[in-house]
């Protein structure tokens, strides 16, 4: 973040305020509109409140509705959102942003202030009002669909027809939010709210222009600034002046400044639990504490964890920011850009102060030259004096009356996310202005004017100010892809209704996604209800969007099905040929990468974003232009090694990845081996040429459909209890007994130091939690697997059962080996030409399994992990197998919430950054359709909005390459270009490389090799009077798909230097 103070007139400021003082408050108040009072009073929009009733005055979260969100913001963020009361003021299409966001996010009340009339040009971006709701109050129709955001967030009308009639109203909130409200009403509520505690957030949105405001009062506390997860490490050494060293040169991710506590050091006590140590960075593995004398002497062992500390921030009042504001860089590229919007900002409200509140007329110069004056006044004088930008100052009064949907959606994210900051204390406020702008957007292959930027009495009318009407038609007329109907396909579908694409004659949007709604989808994904959960996405996120702007129906196609491999059928040629355009809205690398490689196939651009809890990121991917999706690759996810995970854990995640192999190994892959050998004939004979596990897979087979096949409910109790001694007791024996507790390496270090952790073996107490709900869980499981009906069977049964059991004595099997390390050989590997050879015990366990014919019929049932079912025992049993494996080995711990986080793989998500992830992209959308080939007015965006941070960069251009023809040097796009030829014989084909000056060598088709130059003629003979079509089906014996109208080739060829070059690959054209 970058700070800049600028002085500004204080005269001219002064004044805004001091007329202020002037004005006639009383004169201001007026009666409610009778028509509406009843909406005008505390509605309480009940909308399946029943449902919340009891979690809402237990204090408790809703975990299967806000699950994403609070990986994000944590339980005590939520709690403290919770008990908060929040007021909107101005609900055009950025005050209904924040709302929505913040109803979605969950606070204790929302209350909505505009009791002015809907118009027409209102519809432009605000997605909760409708043609028939224009002359109605804006709240009183909003408030009801607001309402039907979030059950648990109560939503009413502030109860008055002023905002500063009665000022001592406001005290009831702990946040205000202005947006679209007079200056000198600003200062008012500003100021009051300032004096009173109130955190207040203003924001404002110009056409392509907009900013934001917060002031949350003196002292305010960040209990968090970052959100991201304290790190922590193993301690190597601590020497005698404070350097720590981590273990192995493992980074220790800390900063300067950063706080850390130790525990389970040895030699150095007095440091363990100690208050948190501010440090210093010294290297990427060693870091400073400072003085440590008198603590004792370091000897070993040790963990170091990071602790956040809170921050504390002072907030000045608006009338002082206004003069010397403190301002937040948004895009680094414009880095004086904020100044002069500061400026030109108060230059707007001071013309509108003139004209009766009326902003300048749209594209009209006199008004423009009238602002500029205004903002003369503002810019100061002499030494202090800011040179105006009037070219940009009259761009934005053109465009003030500008009212566009992405714009709202990136400043209502932001505004919405400064909200939850202010009364959760989670992450790190703005101080205290941010102005950005997408200029870039503008059009250039239109003309904009006066009368063709006029109102035309439509609902695109706030954009058709900024753009012009033909821009409009263009928009109106595109065919898009939307891949994804989730979170950001929600919020793409709703800024895509708003501005109107697609809705002309020749426009179309197709939305491909194969899911259904689930529960913890409606917390982000607002275009689903309650009612909506089982449906398609894909047909529920049409009717919303239908519904939002009837100029869609009959404009949008849906394809309930997965953009991949199997679906190029569906996909075809055609399809892609159809379209202008392609938006990702997936949260699957994979997924993504496959549209990624199409749109470059097809030479469709490309506009992908995703988030990550508050992080975001937009890539734009330009035909012949741009880089793609695919050509930088995410860092792999982290994987821990076997041996760790086996018998060497040191920390909760080891022991998560661990709980979940036994979910898989107990519960799916046995049951899943059981149904192959019950159904395939020679299922055995495969399963003995598998190396390495064919004692284990034959012996689970035994296990599953003999020994321990249950016949009762009571028998999978026994089962899972078995499973609990045997995994958390006579293992942990085993492994002691192999390696004693004062073992020591060959080196003589202490064998159980550094990661490897001494485990203590369990005695199951069926008093603990975690102990019974280990066995509950793991016994419903195993019944699962055997069809099985368990039904609320009592805590008193499995005590019962357990109760009757016999658990016999472990004795260590002195024959037992254990890998000690990863860097060395496993010992129970099974090596080639082993004493398994002559297949006797193989054989031995083979004979106790029974016919497949005498179980005809009967079947397991895998598990299929689901961890959004809180009924499934699932969850349960990694969670409790986890951490009574972290109780074996010291470990903290791991709460079922922060489990499910991991074993799931759960990608945190908010709304807030949803909705300004996709309002970049629709910035972005303009670009492309306008048909800019100028990479730099185009924009890749990365921001992070704990922090807050704003990053954009020019996409980067893709990679060129050459080879030297007869003619000379030719140069082409390696990820773009290619070769296109019909389908000729392949002696034709070879004939007019040679004619470009390129020699083939090798031709290949997938698979097979069709081409090569070292052949002899024989095998060439057949080959090179066949079609290019006949070539390939031929030789990999597999005919063309029909709805197939083309033929990849990869070719290898030497230039006119004889030298072996990189050159595009080849694509057949069928014609059929």
């Amino acid at each position: 973040m970058l700070n800049s103070t600028m002085a500004f007139s204080q005269l001219s400021v002064e004044c805004l305020i001091d007329d202020f003082s002037s004005l006639d408050i009383s004169s201001m108040e007026s009666s409610f509109y009778s028509a509406n009072e009843s909406a005008l009073q505390d509605v309480n929009m009940e909308v399946d409140l029943a449902v919340g009733t009891d979690q809402l005055k237990n204090g408790d979260i809703d975990e299967s509705l806000y699950s994403r969100q609070l990986y994000v913001l944590g339980h005590e963020a939520m709690k403290r959102m919770s008990s908060s009361h929040i007021l909107i003021a101005g609900l055009k299409g950025l005050g209904v942003e924040i709302a929505k966001n913040i109803a979605l996010a969950g606070v204790k009340s929302l209350t909505l202030f505009d009791p002015a009339p809907a118009a027409i040009s209102d519809l432009s971006s605000q997605f909760f009002l409708h043609p028939d709701d224009v002359g109605k109050p804006r709240a009183a129709v909003t408030a009801p669909r607001v309402a039907e955001l979030n059950a648990y967030t109560p939503v009413s009308v502030h109860p008055s027809q002023s905002l500063i009639s009665d000022l001592s109203l406001l005290s009831r909130y702990q946040v205000v939010v202005l947006t679209g409200i007079p200056i000198k009403e600003q200062l008012a509520v500003a100021d009051y709210c300032h004096q009173n505690g109130i955190f207040l957030v203003i924001a404002e949105t110009y056409g392509l222009f907009g900013s934001i405001f917060t002031d949350f009062g003196k002292n305010f506390t960040v209990a968090d600034p970052t959100g991201e997860n304290p790190v922590g490490g193993i301690v190597a050494d601590i020497d005698s002046d404070g350097l720590v060293s981590a273990l192995d040169e493992t980074r220790h991710g800390l900063e300067d400044g950063d706080y850390v506590t130790f525990t389970e050091l040895q030699g150095l006590e007095g440091l363990n639990n100690s208050e948190p140590r501010k440090i210093t960075v010294k290297g990427p593995y060693t870091f400073s504490v400072g003085d440590v004398s008198g603590l004792g002497q370091y000897k070993r062992g040790g963990l170091y964890t990071q602790v956040k500390m809170p921050k504390f921030i002072d907030f000045q009042p608006l009338s002082e920011q206004l003069k010397n504001p403190e301002l937040v860089i948004s895009d680094f590229a414009k880095f004086d850009r904020p100044q002069q919007l500061h400026i030109g900002f108060q230059a707007l409200h001071a013309f509108a102060e003139h004209h009766n509140g009326n902003l300048p007329r749209v594209h009209n110069q006199e008004d423009a030259l009238e602002v500029i004056k205004h903002a003369k006044s503002f810019a100061g004088n002499g030494e202090d004096k800011i040179e105006l930008d009037e070219k940009l100052l009259g761009e934005l009064s053109y465009q003030a009356q500008g009212d566009l949907s992405p714009m709202a959606a990136f400043f209502g994210g932001l505004a919405a996310q400064e909200v939850l900051k202010s009364v959760s204390g989670k992450f790190h406020p703005i101080v205290q202005w941010l102005y950005f702008d997408s200029l870039e957007s503008l059009p250039t292959s239109v003309t904009r004017s006066e009368e063709l930027c006029k109102p035309l009495n439509t609902r695109y009318d706030g954009q058709i100010a900024v753009f012009g009407r033909d821009f409009q038609e263009k928009l109106a007329n595109t065919n898009e892809f939307l891949v994804g109907a989730g979170a950001i396909g929600c919020e793409m579908l709703k800024n895509w209704a708003m501005i109107g694409l697609a809705t002309g004659p020749k426009g179309k949007i197709s939305i491909a996604d194969m899911d259904q709604i689930e529960k913890s989808n409606l917390n982000r994904q607002f275009l689903f209800r309650p009612k909506d959960v089982g449906k398609l996405k894909s047909d529920c996120a049409t009717d919303a969007v239908q519904a939002m702007n009837p100029d869609l129906r009959g404009k949008i196609v849906t394809f309930p099905d997965r953009v991949g491999p199997e679906t190029e059928h569906t996909f075809n040629e055609d399809f892609w040929g159809r379209l202008d355009g392609v938006t990702n809205a997936l949260d699957n690398v994979d997924a993504r990468q496959y549209v990624d490689r199409r749109c470059v196939f097809f030479r469709k651009p490309l506009l992908d974003s995703g988030t990550l809890g508050t992080k975001g990121n937009t890539q734009v991917v330009l035909p012949n232009l741009t880089e793609s999706y695919s050509s930088s690759q995410d860092p792999p996810e982290q994987s821990f090694p076997m041996c760790t995970l086996r018998s060497f854990p040191n920390k909760i995640e080891h022991t998560i990845a661990w709980a979940k192999d036994k979910f898989h190994s107990y519960f799916v892959g046995p049951p899943e081996a059981a149904n192959l050998y019950l159904t395939q004939s020679d299922y055995i004979e495969k399963t003995l040429k598998q190396s390495g596990n064919e004692i284990t897979a034959l012996e689970n087979l035994r296990d599953y459909l003999v020994t321990e096949k249950p016949l009762t409910f009571d028998d999978c109790i026994v089962w899972a209890r078995q499973q609990f001694e045997k995994e958390y007791n006579n293992a942990i024996q085993q492994l002691l007994y192999n390696f004693p507790k004062d073992s020591t390496t060959s080196s003589g270090v202490p064998f159980w130091s550094g990661p490897k952790r001494a485990p203590e073996p369990l005695k199951f107490d069926a008093g603990n939690p975690t102990h019974l709900g280990y066995v509950v869980a793991a016994a419903n499981l195993h019944a699962f697997n055997y069809g099985m009906k368990s039904g609320n069977v009592p805590e008193s049964q499995f005590k019962k059962v357990m109760d009757n059991m016999l658990i016999p004595e472990f004795s260590p099997n002195p024959t037992v080996k254990i890998q000690a390390d990863d860097n060395e050989p496993d010992p129970n590997a099974q090596p080639s030409g082993s004493r398994f050879d002559d297949n006797r015990e193989l054989e031995t366990i083979a004979a106790q399994l029974p016919s497949p014919k005498s179980l005809s019929g009967f079947r397991l049932e895998p598990v299929e992990f689901e961890k959004d079912d809180d009924s499934n025992h699932h969850i349960d049993f990694i969670t409790a197998a986890s951490n009574l494996r972290a109780e074996n080995y010291g470990i903290a711990t791991a709460d079922r919430h922060k489990t499910k986080f991991i074993a799931g793989k759960i990608i945190p998500a908010i709304a807030t950054t949803t909705a300004l992830v996709t309002g970049l992209v629709v910035l972005e959308i303009y670009k492309i359709i306008d048909g800019k080939t100028d990479l730099e007015q185009y924009k890749n965006g990365f921001v992070n909005l704990a922090l807050p941070f704003f990053g954009f960069s020019e996409p980067i251009a893709s990679p060129k390459g050459s080879y030297k023809s007869r003619k000379g040097d030719v140069t082409f796009d390696k990820l773009w270009d290619r070769f296109e030829v019909e389908n000729i014989t392949l002696k034709e084909f070879l004939k007019e490389f040679q004619e470009k000056g390129l020699e083939v060598t090798m031709v290949s088709s997938g698979v097979s090799l069709l081409y090569a130059s070292f052949y002899p003629p024989n095998k060439l003979k057949d080959r090179m009077g066949l079609r290019l079509s006949e070539l390939v089906e031929t030789i990999s014996r597999k005919p063309i798909p029909d709805h197939q109208k083309n033929v990849i080739f990869e070719v290898t060829a030497e230039d006119v230097t004889e030298e072996d070059v990189e050159i595009p690959y080849v694509m057949v054209k069928l014609r059929k």
